[in-house]
């Protein structure tokens, strides 16, 4: 397995993170009734869900770029090192997402999608 497979199953498990943030310590949290106790959030829990939605949303962009970068023998070590600049920004995207810094956070959600798009022109 490359770093960059590893780093899709990463990017898969990460927005489990951001909800796993918005949900510990809640109040009123009902398993049984989630998407009405994750409409009910706000401040930085309703951002920390948000996260966990636009970290499904990145998914298949970043999963089919490793994949297809694969399969066309693009140079690995260039694909891992995309792979592995995209976790780091999807982490700093959540933690800014959830500090309410919308223009750094927009900034930083460009260059993580930037990683996949990049893979493509190795």
């Amino acid at each position: 397995m490359t770093i960059a497979f590893w780093c899709v199953l990463i990017a898969a498990l990460l927005p489990y993170l951001f909800t796993g943030i918005a949900k510990a310590g809640a109040e009123g949290f009902d398993n049984r009734r989630t998407r009405d106790f994750q409409a009910s959030l706000s401040g930085w829990r309703a951002r920390a869900h948000a996260a966990h939605l636009n970290g499904f949303e990145a998914l298949p962009l970043f999963a089919s770029a490793v994949i297809i970068a694969h399969l066309t023998g693009k140079p690995q070590a260039h694909v891992d090192a995309l792979a592995a600049c995209f976790i780091v920004l999807r982490l700093v995207y959540g933690a800014l997402y959830i500090a309410d810094q919308a223009t750094l956070r927009s900034l930083v959600w460009l260059a993580a999608t930037l990683c996949p798009v990049a893979m493509f022109f190795l």
